[in-house]
C-alpha cells in the first residue's frame, strides 16, 4: 500500500474525520498509487491518520474511508458499509412508501456512491474512481440485501469526468426496468422513468416536504413550479386542493405528470399542466393579473459550487420575486434550494430581498430540510444540501 504524507497543519480536517483531502494538502507521495486504489494517509511524522481512495485527476485527491488502522479496507469492508446503510433505512419502507435512498455517498462512508430504491428496482450513481473499481462487489452485496428485479446505473458525466472516468449508463444487474416503474410515496402512486429523463424525474429527498406542504392546501388554488413528475401536485390533490396548475419545461415530465394524475383518480378538470419555462410563465401570469393561494418553487440546482453562488442568488431572488407577486395577503410560498453552496441563512436573506423587490411583507413560518434517508454526517456538513422555507405574505 502506498503512503501519502500531508503538510503539517493541513491534516487538521482529516483528524476531525472530514472525508476530503485536497491535492494542495499533500506534501509527499511514497510509491506510485493507482487512481481508485487505497492509500495510507500519514502526518509528516508518519503517524497514521486514515485509509482513503487516491485519485491524481481529482481536486479531491483522497476520499477518506476508515480512521482505524486495524480495519483494512477490503471487499468485506465495502460489503459491511453497504449492509449498514441499507439496514438503517429498512424502517422507512412500507406499503405507503416503497421508494427510498439506500446509500448517500459520504454520509454513509461510501464517497461517490448514490443508491435509490424505486419499488423493485435500484438506480445507482457512481461518481468516484474508488467506487468504480469496487462496483461489482457493491452490486453483488445490494443484490443479496435487497433482491431487486434490476439495477440500472445513471451516473452523472460531469462528476465522472472530474475523476477521469468515462460515462457509464446502463443495466448492471437483472432485468431492464420498464419504460415506467410504478412507485408509492405517501400513499400516492407514480409512474417514473428510471432510464431516461432528468435522472428519474422523481426525487425522494422531497418526500416529507411534499406531505408537509400539502397540509396547507385544502380548498386552495395551488401553483406547482418545476413540477417534474408531480410530487407536490399529487400531494396537493390528496389533501383536497381546489385546483392545481403544474409547470415544467420538460415534455416528458408533463406527460408523466398527467398520467400520474389519472392513475390516482384525481379530477383532471381542476388540473392544468403547462409545458413552459417557469420564469417566462410566471411573468405571463403576472401580466394576466392571476393570483394563487399557495405557490411551490422547487427549481433545479442553481449553484453547483461556491463560485456560482452570487449568480445563483440573483436567480433565486428573481424567481421568488415573481412568485411572491402572484400572492395576496395570507398567501403561502413553499420555496426550495437544492444548492449545497447556499446555506439556510443565505437563502432566507435572498427571499427577504425578493420580498422587498416585490413590495411584500413576509413571515417565515416553517423550515424544510432533507429526510433521514439523506442524513448529514457531523464531520461533513457539505452533505446538507436541501433547504426550504414556507413563507407567508402578511
Amino acid at each position: 500500500m502506498n503512503d501519502i504524507i500531508l503538510h503539517k497543519g493541513k491534516d487538521k480536517a482529516a483528524w476531525q474525520l472530514h472525508p476530503w483531502v485536497f491535492s494542495g494538502a499533500i506534501k509527499k507521495i511514497i510509491g506510485t498509487p493507482i487512481n481508485g486504489h487505497i492509500v495510507r494517509v500519514l502526518t509528516v511524522d508518519h503517524e497514521f491518520i486514515a485509509y482513503g481512495i487516491f485519485n491524481a485527476n481529482s481536486r479531491v485527491a483522497i476520499r477518506l474511508l476508515e480512521w482505524h488502522q486495524d480495519r483494512i479496507v477490503d471487499d468485506a469492508w465495502w460489503r459491511d458499509r453497504v449492509r449498514r446503510s441499507v439496514t438503517l433505512r429498512k424502517h422507512l419502507l412500507s406499503a405507503d412508501n416503497n421508494t427510498v435512498r439506500l446509500i448517500f455517498a459520504e454520509a454513509d462512508f461510501l464517497p461517490g456512491l448514490i443508491v435509490d430504491k424505486y419499488a423493485e428496482y435500484l438506480s445507482i450513481q457512481v461518481h468516484s474512481s474508488g467506487i468504480e473499481r469496487i462496483k461489482d462487489v457493491i452490486i453483488d452485496e445490494l443484490v443479496k440485501l435487497v433482491t431487486p428485479k434490476g439495477i440500472y446505473e445513471r451516473s452523472d458525466p460531469k462528476s465522472r469526468e472530474h475523476e477521469g472516468l468515462l460515462d457509464a449508463n446502463g443495466l448492471r444487474y437483472g432485468e431492464l426496468p420498464p419504460e415506467f416503474v410504478e412507485v408509492v410515496e405517501n400513499g400516492i402512486r407514480y409512474h417514473i422513468n428510471i432510464a431516461e429523463g432528468q435522472k428519474s424525474g422523481f426525487y425522494c429527498d422531497q418526500r416529507e416536504n411534499r406531505w408537509l406542504t400539502a397540509q396547507y392546501v385544502k380548498g386552495k388554488r395551488v401553483l406547482d413550479c418545476f413540477c417534474y413528475s408531480g410530487g407536490f401536485t399529487l400531494n396537493a390533490f390528496r389533501q383536497q386542493a381546489s385546483s392545481v396548475v403544474s409547470v415544467d419545461s420538460s415534455a416528458l415530465a408533463i406527460e408523466t405528470l398527467r398520467n400520474n394524475v389519472v392513475m390516482n383518480g384525481y379530477d383532471v378538470s381542476i388540473h392544468t399542466a403547462v409545458q413552459s419555462d417557469v420564469n417566462k410563465y410566471l411573468r405571463q401570469l403576472s401580466e394576466e393579473n392571476e393570483r394563487f393561494d399557495v405557490i411551490i418553487l422547487d427549481p433545479p440546482k442553481y449553484a453547483p459550487s461556491r463560485a456560482a453562488l452570487d449568480k445563483a442568488s440573483r436567480a433565486y431572488k428573481d424567481l421568488n420575486r415573481r412568485g411572491l407577486l402572484l400572492l395576496e395577503s395570507g398567501g403561502l410560498l413553499a420555496t426550495f434550494s437544492c444548492s449545497g453552496a447556499m446555506d439556510i441563512e443565505t437563502f432566507k436573506q435572498v427571499i427577504a430581498w425578493a420580498a422587498l423587490d416585490a413590495g411584500k411583507e413576509i413571515q417565515f413560518i416553517r423550515q424544510f430540510t432533507q429526510p433521514e434517508d439523506h442524513p448529514v454526517r457531523a464531520s461533513f456538513p457539505e452533505g446538507e444540501y436541501l433547504k426550504g422555507l414556507l413563507v407567508r405574505v402578511v
